[in-house]
């Protein structure tokens, strides 16, 4: 099968094209033939090695039908999404034409959208639906702010925040990007210089919830954005990686705030956190509607992976990215 693979640590020109045999699921696994996958940062990551040793085959998430099912459960031919579960990191994923998942990371669809929309959606929207309904709780006439909203998992979190009827407060470093999330639904559009906490302040704003996508390098503001008992969900890096250097619970973190963390790629699929609580037939519904713009922003071929992680790098995309491979 042809497979695209991180021939050494570094930038998008050390994913090589390649051949290599298919791989055989044992039991608890799916064979799913690719028919698309999306693009993450986390592949970036991986591909440059700051994740440390992972598999040759990166990829999070695919699009495809089902090859095979030793458990019979998935019929030979269905269409099914395929996320996380290792892919990419401990196991070879879906830069590939074929990919072995653990069934619990294998979700059947019963959507008409083509291939590559298909593809645009199941890690960006299980883990924004994650942030924002488990660990945030959000209700309806909440405000919450999306920090990193122009990221594909930004989007993702406005989208669904203003279909479920919360007031949202998206940010950007940069202002040419407002626009954009207006149209999604925004009810403002802060600009990013670091202090939001100030800027909210000025402007009277009770934030009930922060979805915090840039990390480590705003977190201490992200706590203060939050009004009394407000949530701060971290679910990204955009920041960079480098830890909170000398943080202090007793300064930093304001009496009654609740702060987590949702790392999708380590726990989606596990007992704890099922694929089945993810409403993903309720989504794909709404984004062939056109209630949820998850559609992606760009296509690329098989063949032009290294075009394709150079876009994601460069912040070209403005949202979701995919490859397909028919």
């Amino acid at each position: 099968m042809k497979a695209i693979v991180i021939s050494a640590h570094g930038g998008p020109e050390v994913l090589t094209l390649t051949e290599l045999p298919e791989p055989v699921p044992a039991d608890g696994e799916v064979l799913v033939r690719v028919k698309a996958f999306g693009l993450n940062h986390a592949e970036a990551y991986m591909r440059s090695g700051a994740w440390g040793e992972v598999a040759a085959v990166t990829g999070i998430e695919c699009a495809g039908v089902v090859e095979a099912d030793p458990s019979g459960e998935l019929p030979f031919g269905t269409r099914v999404v395929a996320f996380l579960g290792g892919m990419g990191r401990t196991r070879n994923g879906s830069y590939a034409e074929l990919v072995t998942v653990p069934a619990t990371n294998v979700v059947a669809v019963h959507s008409p959208l083509d291939w590559a929309d298909l593809a645009a959606v199941p890690e960006v929207y299980a883990t924004a639906w994650s942030g924002l309904f488990d660990n945030l709780d959000l209700r309806p006439g909440e405000t919450v702010v999306v920090r990193g909203a122009t990221s594909s998992l930004g989007q993702a979190a406005v989208n669904l925040a203003v279909d479920h009827g919360a007031t949202v407060l998206a940010t950007t470093r940069n202002p040419a990007h407002v626009p954009l999330l207006k149209e999604l639904g925004a009810g403002n559009v802060l600009i990013d210089d670091g202090a939001l906490a100030a800027q909210v302040r000025e402007r009277g704003i009770a934030i009930d919830a922060v979805f915090d996508v840039v990390g480590n390098s705003v977190l201490r503001d992200s706590l203060a954005i939050v009004r009394p008992r407000g949530r701060v969900c971290q679910l990204g890096f955009l920041g960079g990686f480098d830890p909170v250097r000398d943080f202090d619970p007793i300064t930093d973190l304001p009496t009654g705030v609740q702060l987590s963390f949702f790392g999708s790629a380590f726990v989606l699929g596990t007992p704890a956190f099922p694929l089945t609580e993810v409403p993903l037939d309720q989504i794909y519904a709404k984004v062939a509607a056109g209630a949820l713009r998850a559609r992606p922003t760009r296509v690329f071929r098989f063949d032009e992976i290294v075009e394709a992680h150079r876009a994601m790098e460069a912040g070209e995309a403005l949202g979701k990215m995919v490859v397909v491979l028919d």
